[in-house]
């Protein structure tokens, strides 16, 4: 695939991805996928060298089974596969401890529901396997390139690109832009778009060390992360090898006019070491980056031809490990529609549907992700009273829809929902349904139709036990539940403007 075409110093290409982590590399993986063309201009170096981001649900998994990256992931995640749950204690040595959960699919019963399963895989090893992929698909991947400015017209994106070793500058003309450059995107301020949301939550200071000892005294204890609370120690610890590697995250309170720098080695190694409990553990710091956690979300998802994804439209507080696994969904919804409408199949009035089908999904993950810091007491979270309302996770993951109520009371997987995602069953051939749904809109029947879609790329597959018809978009989220296939057609240009 021809990422781009360059005439005359300008590089045209139908999408320019402004970020390249684990939100702008999953748009590039999509994209690829799908057969579009473009360019991804990621101001670092390389892929990120911190071990953060690592939950990836269950939805997330599915949509990397279809695009062909499931298996390199989990095998890039293989050292971590057995951590599982949350602890609290107060300190590591200490006999007061207590699961606040053990399993995230007790039971294995999440197998009834879905292909896939929950990953835990760090940012660090999950970013290297999407560039692999992206680029093996066509995708113009460029590090150590930043944008420096853009503008728009009625027929597209005018970028100004520079190379940060050397300073060379480049422009792009695209027909759309994807912002996926974080919490601060200067995309976003430069569209003049605001937020809503509570804002901060709390701060945090990210410290990665070295300690061999360390891994004695956790002892067959695989968690996710341990939160402690010892004064003297609190805050959380993570596993990065589950031997020498770890993470801890210390409270910082930069509101009572806390200096970062006050975060020296000599502190945090004996915070690390009231947290063990082991007064003369030795331990090597290896790194340290301050990071908050706040509820923020876009105003809005685009302004033209620029679109918002993932931090650059929303921040949510990373228990849970919601806020990457939305990102990532935001790229997947937001990339079949703009293959469908640079493919000619769709008008571009479908895009507007991006930001009023994906906003409220942030809205309300962010919320629970709020709810759920409270309910694991997060280290340095003070919750609003009365915050804490349980709610099913599988619900958060699976079960949004949309529609009204986005997130259900009440998730029931193997229901088809018009505006939820399209139930697993397994097929007669080994395959399951949620793999049938990429490229173009699958019609699911119990028995042989002929269907009219007009020029909208469709398939219809038999699928034993279906009642009725039940289309599905490439994203795999149902658009029409009924029994009479004549309405396909009317359904299909309703919804893609045609």
């Amino acid at each position: 695939m021809n990422a781009v075409e360059t005439e005359v110093d300008v590089v045209k290409t139908p999408v320019l991805i402004v970020g390249g982590s684990l939100v702008g590399l999953s748009a590039s993986l999509f994209l690829g996928r799908l057969g579009v063309p473009h360019l991804l201009a990621e101001k670092h170096a390389g892929t990120s060298h911190h071990p953060r981001g690592r939950g990836n649900n269950v939805r997330t998994m599915e949509l990397f089974r279809v695009a062909g990256v499931e298996d390199s992931i989990r095998a890039a995640a293989s050292v971590l596969a057995e951590n599982h749950g949350i602890l609290q204690a107060d300190t590591l040595s200490g006999a007061e401890q207590e699961w606040l959960f053990k399993e995230i699919d007790p039971g294995g019963a999440l197998a009834k529901f879905s292909p896939s399963g929950w990953c835990l895989c760090s940012q660090n090893d999950l970013e290297p396997v999407l560039l692999h992929r992206a680029r093996e698909l066509g995708g113009d991947l460029r590090y150590g390139t930043e944008l420096v400015s853009f503008e728009q017209d009625a027929d597209g994106v005018t970028a100004l690109l520079r190379e940060r070793d050397g300073g060379a500058e480049r422009t792009v003309r695209a027909q759309y832009l994807i912002a996926a450059d974080g919490p601060r995107s200067p995309v976003r301020e430069a569209l003049g778009i605001g937020q809503t949301g509570r804002g901060d939550l709390f701060h945090n200071v990210s410290v990665t060390f070295k300690a061999k000892r360390l891994a004695d005294v956790v002892g067959d204890r695989r968690f996710i992360a341990c939160y402690l609370t010892d004064p003297a120690g609190a805050g959380a610890l993570l596993p990065v090898d589950n031997r020498e590697q770890w993470v801890f995250h210390l409270p910082w309170h930069p509101e009572t006019g806390e200096e970062l720098d006050a975060f020296t080695d000599e502190r945090c190694i004996a915070h690390i070491r009231a947290a063990a409990g082991v007064p003369d553990l030795e331990v090597e710091i290896t790194g340290r980056a301050p990071w908050h956690a706040a509820e923020r979300v876009a105003e809005r998802y685009s302004a033209g031809r620029v679109f918002l994804a993932g931090d650059a439209a929303h921040e949510m507080s990373p228990t849970g490990a919601f806020g990457s696994n939305t990102g990532i969904q935001d790229a997947h919804n937001l990339a079949w529609k703009l293959a469908a409408v640079l493919g000619g199949w769709a008008e571009a009035g479908l895009l507007e549907s991006y930001g009023r089908e994906r906003r409220p999904v942030a809205v309300a993950t962010a919320a629970r992700a709020a709810e759920r810091s409270a309910e694991h007491r997060h280290p340095g979270y003070a919750a609003l009273p009365g915050a804490g309302r349980q709610q099913n996770v599988l619900a958060v993951a699976l079960g949004y829809r949309y529609a009204e109520p986005v997130i259900p009371e009440k998730f029931e997987p193997g229901r088809v929902v018009v505006g939820g995602r399209a139930p697993h069953r397994w097929l007669p051939d080994g395959r399951s349904t949620l793999d049938l749904f990429e490229g173009s809109f699958t019609l699911l029947v119990s028995s042989p139709q002929a269907v009219d879609s007009g020029a909208v790329p469709l398939q219809v597959v038999e699928v034993p036990g279906v009642e009725g018809a039940v289309l599905v978009r490439p994203d795999g989220f149902v658009a029409w539940a009924g029994e009479d296939v004549g309405e396909v057609r009317g359904v299909l240009e309703g919804l893609l403007g045609r």
